[in-house]
Order: structure tokens, then sequence, then C-alpha cells
């Protein structure tokens, strides 16, 4: 039996999703998409966060080239009706779906790589990470929701900058450009991943969903729209456990909030 390209370990109520084509860098085709929808749908009903991370030396290098000339020299046969493109549907599932998700990121995460990384909520590096989008290079474009999430996050002209002359972007500009949120030492990624999931847990489920599901949404609203649907959703009836965490506050039981340190 072949080994599975994409990995599933539940930890308590971390769901741990690994992509594992380590010899292909961890390269995106048709059959990893199908496993990585399977995993993602399966953490969705049994976490109530995910880690998502590349085995091997690279967290993922983006599109599988060999695939994509298959597909444009018709050894792949289109489909006969157009439909979703299966990158959209999956990484869409990652960042709007019922859990968060945290990324940790080495080696190469460029091109759809980076695509994949950016659905993640939370992101970490550690200093062994690359960012590129080598679509310009390649004459290709980005097709894995690109054009939407990594140029709202870094802004067009570092977008256009990266995809026009292939510029690789280090961990310290990573962090710069808000790719990513943490940066750890080599080979530590996944460990302050899995913390800040861990952290992550802890809150309500029901405000993790809105998180996840109402500021994206409202980020693409107008002014007065936005602060209607926040009004909604901060107004809507809430569960007895956020009860029972505000009266933890006000009887002075809370926890302390941790520290902001990386």
């Amino acid at each position: 039996m072949s080994e599975p390209l994409i990995t599933y370990q539940l930890d308590g109520a971390i769901a741990l999703i690994g992509l594992n084509r380590p010899d292909k860098r961890n390269a995106i085709n048709d059959p990893l998409i199908d496993e990585l929808r399977a995993a993602v749908l399966r953490a969705h009903e049994e976490a109530d966060v995910a880690v998502l991370f590349g085995h091997g030396s690279n967290f993922c290098a983006g599109l599988d080239l060999a695939e994509a000339l298959a597909r444009a020299t018709g050894q792949i046969k289109a489909p006969r009706k157009r439909k979703r493109h299966n990158w959209h549907e999956v990484f869409d599932l990652i960042a709007r779906g019922p859990i968060p998700f945290v990324a940790a990121l080495h080696g190469a995460v460029v091109g759809g790589g980076l695509e994949l990384a950016m659905a993640a909520h939370v992101r970490v590096c550690d200093d062994t990470a690359l960012f590129g989008l080598p679509e310009g290079q390649r004459g290709i474009f980005v097709g894995g929701g690109g054009t939407v999430r990594i140029q709202r996050v870094v802004g067009t002209t570092v977008m256009m900058d990266m995809m026009l002359t292939g510029r690789l972007l280090t961990p310290a500009e990573g962090l710069q450009e808000h790719v990513v949120r943490y940066v750890t030492p080599a080979g530590e990624a996944l460990t302050k991943a899995r913390e800040l999931a861990a952290r992550i847990g802890k809150n309500s489920l029901d405000t993790n969903w809105m998180i996840i599901n109402v500021l994206p949404r409202i980020h693409d609203m107008s002014h007065d729209d936005g602060l209607f649907v926040e009004q909604l959703n901060s107004a809507r009836a809430r569960p007895p456990e956020a009860e029972a965490r505000l009266r933890e506050f006000v009887d002075g039981k809370a926890k302390k909030l941790q520290d902001n340190q990386a």
C-alpha cells in the first residue's frame, strides 16, 4: 500500500494535518488535494482547531508542474463542464470553515504552497522558510486564491514584485509583510504552531467561529454594512459557556491573559 499523501492525527481537540510528498517537496497535485479535502472535513467534525504542516524539508513547493504540463498538453483530459477550481474549494474549507487553522511553515513556501498557507488563520515559520510566487517565471498565473488572500495581506505592490521578479522573501521579510506572525529557530515551527493551537482551542467554539468567518466578510463590506453585521453578531444570544466565562471574569476567577511574546 502506498503512503498517504496527507497524514492525519488527532491530539486531543487538535487535528494535525501533514502534507506528505517529501520527495516532491510536497508539491500539490489532484490526488493530494482530494486527500486534503477529506482530512479538512474530518477535522471539521472531530477537532476544535487544526495545525497544517509539511513533512520533510519543505512545507510546500506549490503546483506539481509535471501534472500542469500534462494538463496543458492534453494528456489529462479537461472536464466536459466548468466547475469550481478544486483548490479554491478546499482552501475555502480551511479559511472559512468551522474551526481555526494554524500553519507551521519551513523550507519552500512558494506558489500554491504560499496560497495554501495563506488560507490558514495564524501562520508560524522557522528561519529556513522562503516565500515566493514564481508563476511569472513558469509562464502561468496563481490559481489557488492568491489574487484574493495574498494580495489582501501583502498588498498589490509587494505581490506584483514577487510575481514579476521571482523574488523570495526571507522569514524577516515575511514577518514584515504579515505573511507570518511568528518566527522560530529551525525545526521549531511545528512545536510553536501546536502551542498556539492549544491556546486557541481554549477559546469558546462560538467565538472562534465568528472570528474566522465574520471578520473576513466584514473586511469585504462597506463601513456601514460592516458595523451592522458586527452588531448582529455581538448582540446575538450568547451560549451558556459565554455567560460562565463572563461570570468568572467579574468574580475575579478568570485566568490572566498570556503575554504576547513570540
